[in-house]
């Protein structure tokens, strides 16, 4: 059922993680949009991914927030944005509702995790190390397919996924360099001194092979945000089951007073 849109509704804008672009979303922002009543709804790149592959990624969070706002000048020149975002988008996604709070409404953070609110070997499950080796292998299709396996829950998924991201990833080939310029920056990140303001929903996957939810259910209990678990997707939610993940955004934006 699709809900009916707010007056003026503010556009939503979705950030993805490591080394991802925004074609990964798939269906997602569409099935977003519907959701929400038909929203706007942005996929913006952050620099080293997707349109920006070229570029060299920050090796800060606060220096890919700083490339997301150049990007999304015209769209935060009409007002503020909602934000959903996926793993290290969600530090960008904190980051940035941290040090610019008039630029954001809402947050939803999926599966994400930083230092000073979980160990690192639960930040990154020390069990996927193995696999983890196998990104670094010359060979574009074992890494993708390395990658899917880590990331997605269900093989039907996956291999429909397969073909689009080894086409994506021949197109605009995320470099060596960057993942690693990307990794430092998420390492290197802390969490705010102050929690946001603005209405925060944190979402986790209960089997998450790669990021263990431990994570998000921290963070919750740190800021006071509520919590929602779905209870078979993979790291990649919005892959996984992205109407429960819309759904769930949708009845959570209703509850919240208009600004």
């Amino acid at each position: 059922m699709v809900s009916s849109p707010e007056p003026e509704a503010r556009p939503w804008v979705l950030l993805r993680g490591l080394g991802r672009e925004a074609r990964h979303w798939g269906d997602f922002p569409w099935v977003l949009a519907s959701a929400l009543g038909g929203v706007q709804v942005h996929a913006p790149d952050l620099p080293g991914n997707g349109r920006w592959w070229q570029e060299r990624s920050g090796l800060s969070i606060k220096a890919q927030r700083e490339h997301l706002r150049e990007q999304l000048a015209t769209q935060l020149a009409q007002g503020p944005v909602n934000v959903l975002a996926l793993s290290l988008g969600g530090m960008v996604a904190l980051d940035w509702a941290s040090h610019q709070p008039e630029e954001i409404e809402r947050l939803v953070l999926v599966n994400t995790s930083m230092a000073g609110i979980a160990p690192f070997w639960r930040r990154l499950r020390w069990q996927r190390y193995p696999a983890l080796l196998r990104l670094v292998w010359p060979s574009l299709a074992l890494r993708e397919r390395a990658i899917l396996a880590l990331t997605s829950n269900l093989p039907g998924r996956r291999e429909a996924a397969l073909p689009h991201w080894l086409a994506w990833q021949r197109e605009a080939p995320v470099s060596a360099t960057n993942l690693l310029r990307q990794l430092l920056a998420a390492a290197r990140f802390q969490p705010p001194a102050l929690w946001p303001g603005c209405p925060t929903l944190v979402v986790t996957s209960a089997q998450d092979r790669l990021v263990d939810p431990f994570c998000s259910v921290q963070l919750a209990r740190a800021a006071g945000w509520p919590l929602q678990i779905n209870g078979h997707a993979g790291h990649d939610l919005p892959l996984d089951d992205p109407y429960w993940l819309a759904h769930i955004v949708a009845q959570w934006q209703a509850t919240m007073p208009q600004a």
